[in-house]
């Protein structure tokens, strides 16, 4: 059974890293206590060791232990024997990069789809989505394909933002971009404001966290989703949507 938690972003105004998460962690995972980080989304300025430093820092202090990816022998080794996986944000291009540079996209799925809970914030979420279609990162490297791991048949658009009716700037908002997508591609894309994730539990998801996100759907006007909402219905083939 697949088990996904899909974080908006690791950090909201006014608290620490990961500090509002962790509860939503605990729960998440019951009882078990060993997570790998992935840190490859960083682009520049942080190491993968600051980077793991930082998440191991509050989760460690929420008593798991926190391994890290860069740090094993052997990274397909390690994502194949993790207890579960937390793939931390960035950017999501330098991500499926770094994912393919590591042979490490398809031990993620095998793992996922044998019941491993995977989690991920922002990058981290984009990539547990089909493509990198609707991520909000400038595309700075170019890996060798934008399909991403495929764990949800939709797309994810963390930080989502709404149209600000009293803005003066004229530029494209986020539900522009997203429709922009759709033009070209069907599959639904799960805009999540900061704040928000998506849990999924084998063939049910639910929209969990405090700001809730909207739902767009190829050719139909997007939709508001609260927390505690259900969207099961986006795990099944887009054929079979309403």
């Amino acid at each position: 059974m697949r088990r996904i938690l899909l974080f908006s972003t690791s950090t909201v105004h006014g608290t620490g890293y990961m500090e509002y998460a962790v509860p939503y962690i605990d729960d998440f995972l019951a009882g078990r206590r060993e997570i790998l980080f992935v840190p490859y989304a960083r682009p520049g300025g942080i190491s993968h060791d600051r980077y793991t430093e930082l998440f191991r820092e509050p989760l460690e202090a929420a008593g798991y232990r926190v391994l890290a990816v860069h740090e094993a022998d052997d990274p397909g080794t390690a994502i194949r024997s993790s207890e579960a996986i937390f793939v931390g944000g960035g950017n999501t291009f330098v991500l499926l990069n770094a994912l393919h540079e590591q042979r490490l996209v398809e031990p993620v799925r095998e793992r996922v789809a044998a019941g491993m809970p995977y989690m991920g914030s922002s990058a981290g979420s984009n990539v547990a989505g089909m493509s990198l279609g609707t991520t909000n990162d400038m595309p700075i490297v170019q890996p060798p394909s934008f399909e991403a791991f495929g764990l949800v048949p939709f797309n994810i658009n963390p930080h989502y933002i709404d149209p600000d009716p009293d803005s003066t700037h004229m530029g494209e908002t986020r539900e522009t971009r997203i429709k922009e997508f759709h033009a070209f591609n069907q599959q639904p894309v799960v805009g999540l404001r900061e704040g928000a994730m998506l849990r999924v539990e084998g063939e049910q998801a639910t929209v969990d966290g405090v700001r809730g996100g909207r739902l767009f759907l190829a050719g139909q006007e997007p939709s508001e989703l609260s927390s505690g909402q259900r969207l099961d219905n986006l795990l099944t083939p887009r054929e079979q949507h309403p």
